[in-house]
C-alpha cells in the first residue's frame, strides 16, 4: 500500500488512540525520545479535550476523524519499529536516535512535531476527506485548530532552550540548530501538501511518489534536528545507536 493511501478503515476512536498513547507512556523510559514526543502529543490531546469540555470548541466528526487519522500514522510508525519493520522516513531519525545520550529532550520533542505536522497531518487531511467524502476546505478549520494547539506546545518547548548563564555554551548550538525550523512554516507546507495530494487522488502513482518525496524531505529535516551535541564537559557524545522497542 502506498503512503498516499488511507491508513485504516476500521472504527478506531479518539479514546482508542489516547489509550494506546497512554500505554506507550507507561511502558517507555522517561528519557526515551519517543516517550518525550508522546508526552507532547498527549498534552495536545488533553488540551483539546479540556477546551471542548469548557465549550470553547465543539467536538465534531471532522475534528475527531482528523485527530484519529493523524494519530494512527504516528502509532503505526512506532509499531513498525517495535515489530522490526521499516517505519516511514519522517519517523526513522527519531526512532533511530531515541536513546542517544547526545540528543536533548527538546530535540526529540521538536523532531516528533516535525514528523507529525510535516507528514502525518498532511496525509491525515486526505484520509479524513476520503472517510467523510468531503473536500479539504471543509477540514481546514480543524487543521488550523490542531496547528494552533501545537504552536503553543512548540513555544513551551522552545522556552526550555533559553539558556541560564552557566549553560550558555551547551544551549547556544541547540538554539541555532532548532532555530532553522518553524512549526508555522511546516504547517503551511503540510496544508499545501494535503491539497496537492487530494488533487492527485485520481493519479495514484503520482500521488504515491509525491507522498514518498514528502516523507523523505521531512525525514531529512528531522535528522538534522537530532544532531548530537557535546555534553556539559564539552566532550563529544558517545555513539549509542538507537534500538527498537
Amino acid at each position: 500500500m502506498g503512503q498516499s493511501a488511507q491508513l485504516t478503515h476500521g472504527p478506531v476512536t479518539v479514546d482508542t488512540v489516547v489509550a494506546r498513547m497512554r500505554g506507550l507512556a507507561a511502558a517507555l523510559p522517561e528519557r526515551d525520545g519517543i516517550a518525550v514526543f508522546n508526552r507532547v502529543y498527549l498534552d495536545v490531546t488533553g488540551t483539546a479535550g479540556r477546551r471542548s469540555a469548557a465549550g470553547r470548541s465543539g467536538t465534531t466528526t471532522t475534528a475527531a476523524t482528523l485527530g484519529v487519522r493523524s494519530a494512527e500514522r504516528y502509532l503505526a510508525a512506532v509499531a513498525a519499529a517495535a515489530e522490526g519493520r521499516r517505519a516511514p522516513a519522517c519517523w526513522r531519525p527519531l526512532l533511530e536516535s531515541r536513546r542517544h545520550p547526545g540528543v536533548r529532550p527538546s530535540q526529540f520533542a521538536l523532531a516528533g512535531l516535525n514528523a507529525h505536522i510535516g507528514h502525518d497531518l498532511a496525509l491525515a487531511v486526505v484520509d479524513t476527506c476520503r472517510t467523510l467524502r468531503c473536500e479539504p476546505a471543509e477540514v481546514e478549520s480543524e487543521f488550523d485548530r490542531v496547528g494552533d494547539l501545537l504552536l503553543t506546545l512548540e513555544e513551551r518547548v522552545r522556552e526550555e532552550l533559553v539558556p541560564a548563564p552557566d549553560r550558555l555554551r551547551i544551549a547556544d548550538p541547540l538554539t541555532h540548530l532548532l532555530g532553522a525550523w518553524s512549526l508555522e512554516r511546516a504547517r503551511e507546507a503540510a496544508w499545501s501538501a494535503a491539497r496537492s495530494l487530494w488533487a492527485l487522488r485520481r493519479l495514484p502513482d503520482v500521488a504515491d511518489e509525491f507522498a514518498q518525496r514528502l516523507d523523505a524531505a521531512v525525514g531529512f529535516a528531522g535528522r538534522m534536528m537530532l544532531t548530537p551535541l557535546p555534553d556539559r564537559s564539552g566532550h563529544p557524545p558517545r555513539d549509542l545507536p538507537g534500538t527498537p522497542l
